[in-house]
């Protein structure tokens, strides 16, 4: 049992580790997540923070999100930003895709 809890929380910390690299790449923060996902924030924070689990629901929704298939979410934080369509990658990464007009 205590190896299984083990390769679940490592599953979990990288798919965690992941959503974070794929927001930075795209220039998301947490509150664009939640809307594409239909979560609010604080549901999105507490899965990022480990308070809450991911389910098998919301990796489906992150994979339609960022284009990037399910099997390439789970290879990790590398593996899957390149995956990313060049159209979703920020400007700057980090940055915002968001455009102001004045």
């Amino acid at each position: 049992m205590g190896k299984f809890s083990a390769a679940l929380s490592t599953s979990e910390r990288t798919l965690r580790i992941t959503v974070a690299a794929l927001m930075r790449a795209c220039g998301e923060n947490q509150t664009v997540l939640a809307v594409g996902l239909r979560l609010t924030q604080g549901q999105v924070s507490r899965k990022q923070t480990g308070r809450a689990a991911w389910s098998l629901g919301d990796i489906d929704r992150l994979s339609a999100h960022y284009g990037v298939p399910v099997p390439d979410l789970l290879c990790g934080p590398t593996h899957a930003v390149g995956k990313l369509s060049p159209q979703r990658i920020a400007a700057v990464i980090g940055g915002s895709q968001e455009v102001i007009t004045v």
